[in-house]
């Protein structure tokens, strides 16, 4: 782990916001950037490469082609040029996050080639890295630049054919010899990544023209294809269907060739455009209807690697982090889109297998500036508040990259459990640890005897299986997952407190557990000189619970369960303290789509409360799931409440309830006492 101070980014006072271009990674594609850029007045001004060589030879060419004084050197080098304004990233897809981190901390902004990265978790820390920058990061999909791609938006949204039904979109060639980087998974070759993106995006962006949404993904997605001796996608088809019903057809591939075109039905005709990808000189596009048969519609000729160099720059001076044509929504949907095509077909590159060594995105630096802590007794570790739940990673990378993030914003603590993902979120949070090697920096919450292994016998199997996976000898905190009345309460506790003296577990208690049995646990441990229950965690929230989402769950969120704790003092670890996203606005009294939501928390008292907490919210400039979490945070007994990002971007918003102080008061209102 890196304590040292992060190179921090440059002022922003001194970064320039017009000026010209360095290329990190001359290849081919850097030559047809290259081209277009020369000939619509862009500059380069500095080339960057790991082969000096390369890099000397594309900055001649450059100046054959009218650029002056092109410096070529290492990427160092290039990126130190005061004269570089934006930065284009060509290299390997695997070499594209080191370069954008490189980029973004000189202050540069970014233009990457597609894919941004390999996986979804590391774009989600490239995004997060460029948003803490303050300087724009564009993925390179060209053709949505082009005044063709426009156009065909346009007529989607005008509803020239009608209500779109379906969409077959494809993008593949040949190579006859399986060799070079497209065929090697060490650099993520293959065809969904160099090609397949584009369909989705594609797709993605008719989806929504057609229903108005934006950074459309698939509700659902299969496909079948070839994975080839060498260990890559050589031919794909994806099918996938999207909101309103849309249905859609990918197909990818480098060993097999495909129409390369883009066929969008409706219910009123049809929009082909043919060879959209790389348009070059004037392009048409086939317009196809019931009532007036067929037109075609030309688009005059445009230079679409100059015109997404242009957008980038005019980001930057702007002040904005993305172009409008291909927005970081957008790139995080695609991300997520392609690790699901990669999934269907079992593909997955050796470094990014379950036990690799995947490095963080950026040095691991540790600012616990903007996170709040507290003592568990027993532990002998401080506990941040805020307690990350390691169920929402769906591989290592993405896992990674969101332990990342709330390692460096100061949380340490973590809540897994021996059923989560069959054991794979055990194993997934044991190699991060190992990775990262901060076992003792770190509190791992580990849960287990869950319905129907809830014995004795069970919860000590699963301790040790849980261990294993973890890779540690030794649990922070140990709580039985749910509770077995038919078992006598002793047995339980006698089976913890053998594991504590063994030292196998330094705190232990009880999760959706009734105060009433925890309070028997307590009294015979007091009886019998054994270890007591000293951390609960059960359902706790500004809204009220109706009912639990689950069988067997214990909520606290009534007046005698809150005067119990306060008595009590037990830390509480609270679970579903946002209600399920109650408080993200998703809930509304004419909203029934969510029937958990509706049977768990809709009653005219959590309303009330959700209005509070949105008005509350407005006046301290923060959503209400902010001031959800700081009502949990602000109680009378300690607590640690539970969250369960999807994203990065989830991550921040929840931590803004951080930095919200609630006075006695404010909480009183928010609960209705006053």
């Amino acid at each position: 782990m890196v304590t040292s101070p992060q190179l921090a980014s440059a002022d922003p006072s001194t970064r320039p916001t017009t000026g010209g271009w360095a290329v990190l990674g001359p290849g081919q594609i850097a030559r047809r950037f290259l081209g277009e850029l020369s000939e619509n007045g862009g500059g380069l001004v500095a080339v960057g490469s790991s082969d000096s060589g390369r890099a000397r030879a594309f900055a001649d060419e450059a100046e054959e082609r009218g650029a002056t004084d092109v410096t070529a050197g290492t990427y160092e080098e290039a990126l130190a040029d005061p004269r570089v304004a934006a930065v284009y990233v060509s290299a390997v897809h695997t070499a594209h996050p080191a370069l954008v981190v490189a980029a973004l901390d000189a202050g540069k902004a970014v233009l990457c080639e597609k894919p941004l990265s390999v996986n979804h978790g590391t774009t989600m820390a490239l995004v997060d890295a460029a948003r803490e920058a303050g300087v724009p990061l564009v993925e390179a999909y060209m053709y949505r630049f082009h005044p063709q791609t426009r156009a065909v938006l346009d007529l989607v949204r005008e509803g020239a054919i009608g209500r779109v039904v379906h969409v077959d979109a494809s993008f593949a060639f040949r190579v006859p010899q399986r060799g070079g980087r497209l065929f090697d998974p060490a650099v993520a070759g293959g065809g969904i990544l160099d090609v397949g993106g584009y369909p989705a995006t594609m797709v993605s962006a008719i989806v929504d023209a057609a229903e108005g949404a934006h950074a459309s993904e698939p509700v659902d997605l299969s496909a079948t294809g070839v994975v080839g001796p060498t260990g890559v996608d050589e031919w794909t088809v994806a099918r996938a269907t999207y909101r309103g019903g849309i249905t859609a057809t990918l197909s990818a591939g480098v060993r097999a060739t495909a129409p390369n075109d883009v066929t969008i039905l409706g219910e009123k005709g049809r929009i082909r455009i043919p060879e959209p990808w790389v348009p070059t000189g004037a392009t048409t596009i086939e317009l196809t209807t019931v009532d007036e048969g067929e037109r075609v519609i030309e688009i005059d000729a445009a230079p679409a690697y100059a015109l997404e160099a242009q957008a980038t720059l005019a980001a930057l001076r702007d002040g904005a982090l993305e172009a409008a044509e291909m927005t970081s929504a957008e790139t995080l949907a695609t991300a997520r889109t392609l690790d699901r095509w990669r999934a269907a077909i079992r593909l997955r590159y050796p470094f990014e297998a379950e036990t690799a060594d995947i490095p963080p995105v950026r040095p691991l630096v540790v600012s616990d500036a903007a996170m709040r802590y507290g003592e568990i007794p027993g532990v002998g570790k401080r506990v941040s508040r805020l307690v990350m739940g390691v169920d929402n990673q769906p591989d290592l990378a993405h896992a990674s990259a969101m332990f990342d993030h709330y390692f460096a914003h100061g949380g340490n603590a973590f809540d897994t459990a021996y059923i989560y993902g069959d054991g794979a979120l055990e194993g997934r949070l044991g190699r991060w640890i190992a990775n990262r090697g901060v076992r003792e920096d770190v509190v791992v919450i580990t849960k287990g005897g869950h319905t129907p292994h809830c014995d004795p016998e069970s919860v000590s199997r699963q301790l040790l299986e849980s261990l294993e996976r973890q890779g540690t000898d030794y649990a922070d905190i140990y709580m039985l997952h749910r509770d077995n009345p038919d078992v006598p309460v002793g047995e339980f506790v006698d089976v913890l407190d053998e594991h504590f003296r063994a030292g196998r577990i330094r705190v232990y208690g009880g999760s959706n557990w009734t105060p009433a049995r925890i309070d028997e646990a307590n009294a015979y441990a007091r009886a019998n000189g054994r270890q007591g229950f000293t951390v609960v965690s059960n359902h706790f929230g500004l809204a009220e619970a109706l009912d639990v989402p689950w069988e067997g769950c214990v909520h606290a969120t009534d007046a005698a369960s809150k005067r119990w704790l306060a008595e009590r003092g037990i830390p509480l670890l609270p679970w579903s303290s946002q209600a399920r996203g109650f408080f993200t606005g998703r809930a509304r009294p004419d909203d029934l789509s969510d029937p958990e939501l509706v049977r768990c928390y809709y009653s005219d008292e959590n309303f009330e409360r959700l209005r509070r907490a949105e008005q509350l919210g407005a006046d301290r400039g923060v959503p209400a799931t902010a001031i959800a979490l700081a009502y949990v945070l602000a109680q009378p007994f300690p607590t640690f409440p539970l969250f369960g990002p999807r994203t990065i971007e989830e991550a921040r918003s929840s931590m803004r309830g951080l930095s919200i102080e609630l006075t006695a008061e404010e909480v009183a209102w928010l609960d209705l006492r006053s």
